[in-house]
């Protein structure tokens, strides 16, 4: 029983650092970054964004997906499709929801040019090819360079206010509190 509950622990336990090294390799490609916000869309809703990230090309909108499996979606295809060994499933195409984020927060901006990607993690593999506005983790890193300290401090410095008066209209859009660390552990 006892070792039933260290594996079940520590399983989760690394899910979940496995999980936050991801979200803070996605952060740390920004020059500034927001995570789990909430922009107005425009007509008295609001929208998740999951990433927001300040870099050098302006503002980019990240949607991270990480699924395991070969994945097959294609711009014209209502819904896509994962295929992890003997299971298969299908989810909406990304795409739309993510033109929404991307027109919510240019409508905000400003001055700032506004992007949004789909990034799919290294469990995902894309056989027929990768549909636009989708890309691999890898690629956004390379996409995206890391600066030097003096060029860093300069873009931000050129882009604050902007970036600024934008984050000022977002709302924290963060998971609601849950079962604790433990209780989560023994409900799943």
């Amino acid at each position: 029983m006892l070792l039933a509950i260290v594996v079940s622990v520590w399983r989760v336990w690394r899910q979940r650092f496995a999980r936050s090294q991801l979200h803070r390799s996605i952060r740390q490609i920004g020059l500034d970054a927001r995570q789990d916000m909430l922009v107005p869309d425009g007509m008295g809703g609001w929208l998740h964004i999951e990433f927001l990230l300040l870099t050098p090309q302006g503002v980019l909108i990240v949607e991270l997906r990480d699924i395991r499996g070969n994945l097959f979606g294609g711009d014209q295809m209502s819904q896509w499709t994962v295929m992890d060994g003997p299971r298969r499933s299908t989810f909406l195409n990304p795409q739309s929801a993510l033109f929404d984020r991307i027109a919510a927060v240019k409508a905000l901006a400003g001055e700032l040019p506004v992007e949004g990607r789909l990034v799919f993690s290294r469990r995902s593999v894309f056989p027929k090819g990768l549909p636009n506005w989708t890309m691999m983790l890898e690629s956004l890193r390379t996409q995206y360079p890391r600066l030097d300290a003096a060029t860093r401090t300069d873009l931000i410095a050129r882009q604050r206010e902007p970036w600024d008066a934008l984050c000022a209209t977002l709302t924290d859009g963060g998971p609601t509190p849950g079962p604790s660390f433990l209780r989560e552990v023994f409900l799943s």
